[in-house]
């Protein structure tokens, strides 16, 4: 896998805010934040193939679209015959002139299968009309002046069957305006910057999540966890199902709370309740479906192989990574702030409590380095780098495909590991 290509990735949600697909990004560490450009079209190729072959990324999101960047060198290379039509969005970039041989390619590729989008269209132009009938999506990138480009679209495309898809959607307030006029996908992390609600209440679902939580990490009796979960029948329900479950290969029936606590073990029980906090309280969002779980999961995980890889000595490192990298969403999730997660989870260590509160030390670098990776932050990821000798961008990509591959996994398995 070429060291200049960042792997990263975007989630795209549908107007119910489910997760859709993802758009994997290919970025250069010599042209930060910019798309592909065609001395990198080769590179990119490599970790294309790399991530679907080796890494089975394809196979592990097999029920989300995958929408990834095409520019015109890409667009006309035989890696495309390397991907599953049925899976693939191509987004045709905006840099790419639409010539009558763009025009027949597209036209080939549409007929191989492939669904296809334009990408960061600002307005309907005599340029792009001729690909309109061959295309699935356009996407329109919010800007300053979101607001009218996004009626005038609407209005525009009116008359072909595409849907609209609105990128680097901020705030709950671009979502709803662009739902209303007609958009039916929306990529960005609204969804996880929320506004903290003063006197926010949670539902005692979620709350009694957090007692559990905080009594493992208290390491209470058993009793006293029993106890705990009795108060929760759905909870308890919830739990004999996981231990049961086929996905932990049990071969015998638990019949008890006790017994499905001893044999699930705690560190099993407390990934599980850390990834519950991310589903809804009714349970009508599954967790497979939940965008930020995803979010959550893959950056947990990310975080817990860089700790194996970094310090493989201390492996009760990697399981606080994991921890960090779960909790530091907890705040979007619950809509309260991280001192008010972290006061009432007090046994936390000083290491995970700063790590979660300001960003720093060892725990707080991963957590960094995870943040910029999903933000498409190439500068600030290289900075982090720097923290991390002997990491390569090679084997970062690695371990993020990897973390796809098991958060993609999770509504198979009833959140196990």
């Amino acid at each position: 896998m070429d060291s200049s290509i960042y792997l990263g990735r975007q989630p795209i949600l549908d107007q119910n805010g489910a997760l859709y697909g993802y758009e994997l990004l290919f970025r250069s560490a010599r042209v930060p934040n910019a798309a592909i450009f065609s001395d990198d079209s080769a590179a990119t190729a490599t970790v294309i193939t790399h991530a679907f072959g080796e890494l089975s990324l394809g196979k592990a999101l097999d029920d989300k679209k995958i929408f990834i960047n095409i520019g015109e060198e890409l667009l006309f290379s035989d890696v495309l015959e390397f991907l599953n039509p049925a899976q693939v969005v191509l987004e045709i970039l905006e840099t790419i002139e639409v010539t009558p041989a763009v025009v027949d390619r597209c036209r080939e590729l549409q007929e191989a299968g492939f669904t296809l989008a334009l990408d960061d269209i600002l307005e309907v132009t005599a340029e792009i009309r001729p690909l309109l009938p061959l295309v699935k999506i356009v996407k329109l990138l919010l800007l300053d002046d979101w607001k009218e480009k996004a009626e005038r679209m609407a209005h525009d495309l009116r008359d072909f069957p595409v849907q609209l898809l609105a990128e680097r959607v901020e705030t709950h307030v671009q979502f709803q305006k662009c739902a209303a006029l007609g958009f039916t996908l929306f990529q960005g992390y609204f969804f996880a910057h929320p506004t903290v609600l003063h006197g926010h209440k949670m539902s005692y679902d979620r709350m009694t999540l957090l007692t559990l939580l905080n009594e493992i990490l208290d390491d209470v009796d058993t009793n006293v966890l029993e106890e705990t979960f009795k108060k929760a029948p759905g909870l308890s329900i919830n739990l004999l199902r996981l231990t049961n479950s086929v996905a932990f290969g049990r071969r015998v029936q638990i019949v008890s709370l006790r017994h499905a606590i001893t044999l699930l073990g705690r560190q099993q029980i407390q990934r599980w309740l850390q990834l519950l906090l991310f589903s809804s309280p009714d349970n009508r969002q599954q967790l497979s479906r939940n965008p930020l779980l995803h979010l959550a999961a893959t950056r947990a995980c990310l975080m817990e192989k860089l700790g194996t890889l970094q310090v493989p000595e201390d492996p009760g490192l990697a399981e606080q990574a994991f921890m960090v990298g779960i909790m530091s969403l907890i705040p979007a999730i619950l809509e309260i702030s991280m001192e008010e997660v972290l006061r009432q989870l007090h046994n936390l260590s000083p290491q995970v409590h700063q790590a979660l509160l300001t960003q720093t030390g060892r725990l707080g670098s991963f957590l960094r380095l995870a943040v910029n990776l999903e933000r498409d932050a190439v500068d600030e990821l290289l900075h982090c780098l720097s923290e991390f000798p002997g990491l390569s961008v090679s084997t970062l990509n690695a371990l993020h495909c990897e973390a796809l591959v098991w958060s993609a996994g999770l509504g198979q398995s009833a959140g196990g590991r």
